[in-house]
C-alpha cells in the first residue's frame, strides 16, 4: 500500500498501517454538531409501515423515527434552535406514544443546560428551547425553570422597535419565541406575555405577508425575489415554521383574548395556499410556488404543514372534508421517506432559502416536525 506523508512516499504493510492509523477525522454528523447529515449511499426503504391512520399504525411509524433520533441525538443535545424543534417532536411523542424516555430524555435535557436559553439576547432562535422547558415545568412546577427565561424575556420586552429590521425579522422567529412566550403566559398567567407576542407577530406580519398569496417571504431581502418560472419566492419549511408556530401559539391563546381572531384568520388563508400547492406525493416542494424547479421533496416543511393541517382539523379550524384528505396524503407522503433504520430523509439542510439536496439528507428539525405531525395524525381519525 502507498502512502503519501508530506511529499515523502511510504510503503506499510496493511498491519503496520492499521495500528498506526491516525485519528479519524470527524464525520459528517460530527461536524454539523449532531443536527444532522446527507449520506452518500442510500439505505433501503422501511418496508413495516402503513398509512391507515390506526393509532398502531401511526404510532410505530412514530416510534420508528424518534427511537433513531434520539439515540443518534442525545450526545449533542444543545440549546440550538435546530434541536429545539426535536425536542417539541419528541415531548409529543412521549404523551403520544404514552413512553416516559422521551420526555425523560427532556428534563435531563433541561437539567444539563441549567434551563438556560443560548446566548444571544436579542435573538428569537435562542428563546425556542423554552417552549420544552415550559412544558415540563407545566408537569413537574420546579421553580429553577422560569427565572431564566423571564429574565430573558424581561430584556427583550425592553427593547425598541425598529421599524426596517424589527425584532422578529425572518418568518422563522415565528415558530421560536411566540409559542415559547404563549408558554410563559400560560405558566406565569401574565398576560404581558401574550401582549408582547401579540404586538411582535403583526409588525412582522405586515412585512413579510402577502396579502395576494397568503404565505410569508423568508424575510424582506426575499420580497422582490422570483422562482426561475417568474412566481414568487415563498419557502416550504419557512411556511411551515408559521403555520407551526400559530397551531401552538394558540394551543395556549385563550379563547377570549382579542386578537385570537386575528390569528385563527391568517392560518386558514395559509392553509388554503398550501393545500393548493400540494404534490401529487402529498408532499410540497422546497419552493412552494415553481414544483418544476425542485425535484425532491422537502419532509420538514412538508411535516410542519401537515402538523398543522392536521391539528387544525382536530381544533375544529379548518373544514374537516377539505383539510383531513389532504393532511393524510401528506402523511402518506411522510413515511415514504422513512428508512429501514428509522432514518427520516428528504430534508433540506439548514438554510434560508429553497434548495436542492439528497434523499438521505436528514437534520434534527424535520425529525421535530415529524413526530408533531404524528401526535396530531394519531387523532385525526377520531
Amino acid at each position: 500500500m502507498t502512502i503519501y506523508r508530506g511529499g515523502v512516499v511510504a510503503l506499510v504493510s496493511a498491519t503496520l498501517l492499521a495500528v498506526a492509523a491516525p485519528a479519524q477525522t470527524p464525520n459528517e454528523l460530527e461536524k454539523n454538531h449532531g443536527v444532522g447529515d446527507s449520506p452518500e449511499v442510500e439505505p433501503a426503504r422501511a418496508t413495516d409501515l402503513r398509512p391507515d391512520l390506526t393509532h398502531d399504525a401511526v404510532r410505530a411509524a412514530m416510534r420508528k423515527v424518534a427511537d433513531w433520533q434520539l439515540e443518534r441525538a442525545r450526545p449533542y443535545f444543545s440549546d440550538d434552535w435546530t434541536f429545539a424543534a426535536l425536542y417539541d417532536g419528541f415531548m409529543a411523542a412521549s404523551a403520544t406514544l404514552s413512553d416516559a424516555k422521551y420526555r425523560q430524555a427532556m428534563w435531563e435535557m433541561g437539567t444539563k443546560l441549567k434551563w438556560q436559553p443560548g446566548k444571544r439576547p436579542e435573538h428569537a432562535d435562542d428563546v425556542a428551547v423554552g417552549q420544552t422547558y415550559l412544558e415540563l415545568y407545566l408537569k413537574r412546577k420546579d421553580p429553577q425553570i422560569l427565572p431564566p427565561l423571564i429574565e430573558r424575556f424581561a430584556y427583550q420586552m425592553g427593547l425598541k422597535d425598529a421599524p426596517a429590521k424589527p425584532l422578529w425579522w425572518w418568518c422563522d422567529a415565528l415558530f421560536m419565541a411566540p409559542p415559547t412566550l404563549a408558554r410563559l403566559y400560560k405558566a406565569t398567567g401574565k398576560v404581558e406575555y401574550l401582549d408582547f407576542m401579540d404586538r411582535e407577530w403583526w409588525i412582522t406580519s405586515k412585512l413579510l405577508y402577502d396579502p395576494e398569496e397568503h404565505l410569508y417571504f423568508r424575510d424582506a431581502t426575499y420580497l422582490s425575489k422570483h422562482e426561475a418560472n417568474g412566481r414568487k419566492l415563498f419557502w416550504s419549511r419557512g411556511n411551515g415554521w408559521v403555520m407551526g408556530g400559530i397551531a401552538r401559539v394558540l394551543d395556549y391563546m385563550p379563547g377570549s383574548y382579542p386578537a385570537r381572531t386575528k390569528y385563527v384568520e391568517q392560518f386558514r388563508q395559509m392553509a388554503a395556499a398550501a393545500v393548493k400547492v400540494q404534490g401529487d406525493d402529498g408532499l410540497w416542494r422546497s419552493g412552494l410556488l415553481d414544483a418544476q424547479a425542485y425535484p425532491l421533496p422537502e419532509v420538514s416543511g412538508s411535516a410542519f404543514i401537515t402538523y398543522a393541517l392536521a391539528w387544525g382539523v382536530n381544533q375544529g379550524i379548518l373544514d374537516r372534508k377539505t383539510y383531513a384528505p389532504a393532511a393524510r396524503k401528506a402523511w402518506a407522503g411522510l413515511l415514504a421517506h422513512v428508512y429501514a433504520d428509522g432514518r427520516l430523509g428528504c430534508i433540506q439542510p439548514v438554510g434560508a432559502a429553497p434548495g436542492q439536496f439528497k434523499a438521505t439528507s436528514s437534520y434534527v428539525y424535520g425529525v421535530g416536525a415529524f413526530l408533531l405531525a404524528g401526535s396530531q395524525m394519531d387523532r385525526l381519525h377520531l
